[in-house]
């Protein structure tokens, strides 16, 4: 019998917050903490318009090699571990798989992501490919990927190897429960322990951006609003007093 490790997720106040503050202001921000580049390369956005954050299930996949991974596989589906990734899902988890960058097998398909998608989870991030991808796109979930194939998960040159590991996810770092804020910008990667830190300097940044945002709309003077001078700050904190 084949067992994994799950992850520790994070409490659902965190991830709530995280939400309201986008992949840009995130890796914005935690260059001030520490994480210079905290973005995902290489999976771009295949659901234009979906915003998720959430904790990171992993699945890495490596080279095949014949004698650890055969064509027997498929005669006992317990054994193939991108199913068993899967059964981790709680509801808000994002699956994030380093797939080597892989265009000819596709990770999950149509099946997989129905039930993925049922268990509550909220997205996936590839660096790969899927396969079924019409209705995939249908399922709600939002999809960050390389590409999409007709073909199967280890029809070609890997197989999935090691579950909520750290993975190297288009060449960046990913631990397992670490967050993830993916949008039409991109991806990013939340160290945990930082989490918090960067909710209350991401608020702090989401918000005075609401209030740049509204005079600049108005027409006011860029040089004045963004960022925020010492005149622009004290009209944003009578502004903030009032809301």
């Amino acid at each position: 019998m084949i067992t994994t490790p799950d992850i520790v997720r994070p409490a659902p106040e965190l991830i709530a917050g995280l939400a309201r503050i986008g992949s840009a202001t995130a890796t914005g921000e935690l260059t001030h903490l520490g994480i210079r580049d905290a973005q995902i390369r290489g999976p771009v956005a295949w659901t234009p318009g979906k915003s998720v954050v959430g904790p990171a299930l992993t699945l890495q996949f490596m080279p095949k090699r014949e004698d650890l991974y055969g064509q027997d596989e498929y005669a006992d589906p317990e054994r193939q571990l991108h199913r068993h990734v899967l059964y981790h899902t709680q509801p808000g988890d994002i699956v994030v798989v380093d797939a080597r960058g892989d265009m000819g097998s596709g990770v999950f398909g149509e099946m997989m992501l129905t039930y993925f998608k049922g268990r509550g989870g909220a997205g996936v991030v590839i660096d790969g490919c899927i396969r079924d991808s019409a209705k995939a796109k249908e399922l709600g979930l939002g999809l960050w990927l390389r590409g999409v194939t007709p073909n199967f998960h280890t029809q070609t040159n890997i197989f999935p190897f090691a579950v909520n590991v750290p993975v190297a996810c288009g060449n960046t770092l990913v631990m397992p429960g670490d967050i993830i804020i993916a949008d039409d910008d991109g991806i990013v990667v939340v160290p945990i322990k930082l989490a918090p830190q960067l909710l209350e300097s991401g608020s702090k940044h989401a918000e005075w951006e609401e209030f740049s945002r509204l005079r600049l709309a108005a027409g006011g003077d860029l040089r004045k609003y963004y960022p925020l001078s010492p005149e622009a700050r004290a009209e944003y904190e009578a502004w903030r007093a009032s809301q």
